[in-house]
């Protein structure tokens, strides 16, 4: 079980679609940087692309706060690019294809039962800390408006209160 404030799982050349091209990533590549990863369970499904966009709709107010973004999901490069090519131009961070599961398994989000993903998302601090983990039903997409939140909350080394916003009075120093 992943815990809070504990080293993100280590992954090496793990191959990934990024932007029309197959490259290879590793978590050390975001070294120094804030980071959020999120697990989607398969391509060419219904939910899974409102996330996706999403996040690529909000991807330069993430880049404005140190943040980069990177998906991943069970499915192999070559469905990532025939998918994105076609049906989602717009995403433009990397998509890795964790095609023997072992990241999905790290992370605790494997679907033992169908191979896929399940819908998690871990913010990861340019220590490589993971700072928030939060695993949703395949059924019910994720906010990119409260990953945001969360990520300014964490950022901001205060204890925030319920619904804080940035700008907004926090409890102290954390």
């Amino acid at each position: 079980m992943l815990n809070i404030n504990h080293l993100a799982p280590d992954f090496k050349g793990l191959k990934a679609y990024h932007q029309g091209e197959f490259k290879e990533i590793s978590l050390s590549d975001y070294a120094g940087r804030w980071l959020v990863l999120f697990f989607y369970p398969r391509d060419f499904t219904f939910v899974c692309p409102t996330e996706l966009r999403g996040f690529a709709k909000q991807e330069e107010e993430f880049k404005a706060l140190g943040c980069d973004i990177l998906a991943a999901s069970t499915d192999s490069e070559w469905s990532h690019k025939n998918w994105f090519e076609r049906d989602l131009p717009e995403v433009k961070y990397p998509i890795l294809a964790d095609t023997t599961q072992n990241l999905a398994k790290a992370y605790d989000v494997l679907n033992e039962d169908d191979g896929s993903a399940d819908r998690g998302l871990f913010i990861i601090d340019p220590e490589g800390k993971i700072k928030y983990i939060v695993v949703s039903a395949g059924s019910v997409g994720r906010s990119v408006v409260e990953t945001l939140r969360v990520l300014k909350a964490v950022q901001s080394g205060e204890l925030c209160p319920l619904e804080w916003h940035e700008g907004e009075k926090t409890l102290g120093h954390a």
